[in-house]
C-alpha cells in the first residue's frame, strides 16, 4: 500500500501580507529606531580602517596583462577579467563599437535573511565598504559574495551566515532567482537573489543590524545608503499590488516583450582587450580619447571589516552621473510606467525590461536633440511638482568606481506621452512589474532599483 503524500502549498499565499505589514512599519525595529540608523552606520564607517587609492597597472598585485591578448586577468584565474567586445546592433546612434568589459563567470550569492520579531518581519543587512562606492560604506544584503569569495579562493575570513544560503535546512527559502547586473560593464553577469527566513535563532555581528522594510524603505529615500545589491533582491519581493486591472493584460505585456527581443539579432563577440579599437592605454587607465562612457582603473584597498584586509583590483569609472527614470501616468484610475525593451550588449538574452530613460546625458550632449535618448529632455525639464521619487544611488561596489545615478519617476500627462508610446515602449503597472522580477533576466538591475523603492515604500504612486 502505497503511503499518503503531504502536498505543500504551491505559493504562500500569507508573505506579501506579511512584506506589506513589514513595509508599514518605518519608525523603528527589533534593533534600532530609523532615526538613528545613520548614526549606527557612521559608528560602523568609525571602528574599521578604509582606505581606496588610485594606483598604476603595473602596482597591481595579482594582476597582469596576458600575453598575446592584453586582457587584464587574476594571476588565479578566478574572480574576473577585463577583456574586450565587439558590438553591431545595427539600429539606433550607435549602431557598432568596441569596448572594455567585465567578465566573470560565476554567480554570487546576494542573500537576504528575515525573521519576525514581534509580528513584523524584518531584514538581517551588514554595513559593508565596497572599494568604488562614493562613502565606501553602505547597507548591503547579509551575504553579498561572488563564488570565489565564499569558496576561499582569497584565502580569507569565512562570509558570516553563508551556511543559511547554501547548506542543508538553511531555513525556509522565500526567493532564488538569477537575476543580471549591468549590461553595459558585465559580460552575461548574474547573481542567485535570495530571501531565505531564519527558523533558528540568528545573533546579529557587530556589522549586522535588523531592520524593517519600512525602515529600507526610510533610508532608500536617501543618497547613497542602500547598496545596489541589496536593491535587487528588495525587487523580487512578492508584494501584493492590489492593482484592479491594467492597459495590457499580463500576456499581451509578456507577448509585446518577446515580440522585442525576438527583433533584435545584433552581432556580440570577444575579443582580445589589446585589439579593441577606439581606446587607449596608459599608465593609469584604459579609456576612449573623446572622454566619453567610462575608463578602466586600478585601486589599492585597506578594510579592516572584510574578510580580505587589503588588495587590489581594476574598477570600471564611469565618466559623468547616470540618469534613469521611470515616467508615470494615470491610465484608467490606475498608475503605470513607461518600460523601455532595452538591448545591452552584455545581458544573457540581450533584451530587458528598463526605465523609461536609462542614460549618461554626457554622453549625447553633442549630439542633436533627434538624436538622444528619448524622453531624456522631459525627464531633466520635470518641475519639482512631477517630480515623485529622486534620489542618488551608486551601482555595484566591488566593480565600478564612483558610479551613480539620479534615480527618478516623473509624473507625465496624457499630452506628453501617449496610450501607444513610441516602438520599443510599452505601459505598464508595478504589480505587472513586479510580477516579471520574479523570474531572472525580464528586468534589468536599474529597473529593479525603481522596483525596490515602490517596493519598500521609499516611493509612492498616486
Amino acid at each position: 500500500m502505497t503511503a499518503a503524500v503531504a502536498l505543500r502549498q504551491r505559493v504562500d499565499g500569507a508573505l506579501p501580507h506579511r512584506l506589506r505589514r513589514s513595509a508599514a512599519q518605518t519608525d523603528e525595529g527589533h534593533m534600532i529606531r530609523t532615526a538613528d540608523l545613520l548614526g549606527w552606520l557612521a559608528d560602523r564607517a568609525r571602528a574599521h580602517r578604509f582606505t581606496v587609492d588610485r594606483i598604476a597597472f603595473d602596482e597591481l598585485d595579482g594582476w597582469s596583462f596576458a600575453p598575446g591578448t592584453g586582457n587584464l586577468v587574476h594571476h588565479t584565474g578566478r574572480f574576473f577579467s577585463v577583456e574586450g567586445l565587439s558590438v553591431t546592433l545595427g539600429e539606433g546612434t550607435v549602431p557598432s563599437w568596441e569596448q572594455p568589459i567585465i567578465r566573470q563567470p560565476e554567480n554570487g550569492i546576494l542573500g537576504i535573511l528575515v525573521k519576525e520579531f514581534d509580528g513584523v518581519l524584518h531584514f538581517l543587512l551588514q554595513a559593508k565598504m565596497e572599494p568604488g562606492n562614493p562613502n565606501q560604506l553602505q547597507l548591503s544584503p547579509t551575504v553579498q559574495a561572488t563564488r570565489s569569495n565564499y569558496t576561499g579562493v582569497h584565502r580569507g575570513a569565512e562570509v558570516p551566515y553563508l551556511e543559511h544560503f547554501t547548506g542543508p535546512g538553511r531555513g525556509r527559502v522565500h526567493i532564488d532567482v538569477l537575476q543580471s547586473e549591468h549590461g553595459s560593464w558585465f559580460y552575461r553577469k548574474s547573481n542567485r537573489n535570495m530571501l531565505v527566513e531564519a527558523t533558528g535563532e540568528v545573533v546579529p555581528r557587530a556589522d549586522f543590524c535588523w531592520l524593517t522594510l519600512g525602515q529600507i524603505g526610510e533610508l532608500l529615500r536617501l543618497d547613497n545608503v542602500v547598496n545596489m545589491d541589496c536593491r535587487t533582491v528588495i525587487a523580487c519581493l512578492p508584494i501584493a499590488a492590489g492593482e484592479p486591472g491594467a492597459l495590457h493584460s499580463d500576456a499581451e505585456l509578456q507577448s509585446w516583450f518577446t515580440v522585442e527581443r525576438s527583433r533584435w539579432d545584433p552581432t556580440i563577440e570577444c575579443k582580445p582587450l589589446a585589439a579593441v579599437a577606439g581606446w587607449e592605454r596608459d599608465a593609469y587607465c584604459i579609456r576612449r580619447p573623446d572622454g566619453r562612457y567610462f575608463r578602466l582603473v586600478a585601486v589599492s584597498v585597506e578594510a579592516s571589516s572584510r574578510e580580505v584586509s587589503s588588495w587590489s583590483q581594476p574598477l570600471i569609472e564611469p565618466t559623468g552621473t547616470g540618469v534613469t527614470a521611470f515616467l508615470v501616468r494615470d491610465i484608467g484610475g490606475v498608475p503605470h510606467l513607461l518600460v523601455q525593451a532595452k538591448a545591452e550588449a552584455g545581458l544573457l538574452d540581450k533584451v530587458e525590461l528598463a526605465p523609461t530613460v536609462q542614460c549618461n546625458p554626457a554622453n549625447s550632449a553633442h549630439l542633436p536633440a533627434a538624436e538622444r535618448p528619448p524622453f531624456l529632455d522631459l525627464v531633466l525639464a520635470a518641475p519639482p511638482e512631477r517630480i515623485r521619487y529622486e534620489a542618488r544611488h551608486s551601482e555595484e561596489g566591488g566593480r565600478f568606481l564612483n558610479a551613480e545615478s539620479r534615480y527618478l519617476l516623473v509624473d507625465v500627462t496624457g499630452d506628453e506621452v501617449a496610450l501607444q508610446p513610441p516602438a520599443g515602449f510599452q505601459w505598464a503597472t508595478a504589480g505587472q512589474l513586479g510580477g516579471l522580477a520574479g523570474h531572472g533576466h525580464y528586468l534589468n538591475v536599474q529597473a529593479r532599483t525603481l522596483l525596490s523603492c515602490l517596493h519598500a515604500g521609499a516611493a509612492r504612486l498616486p
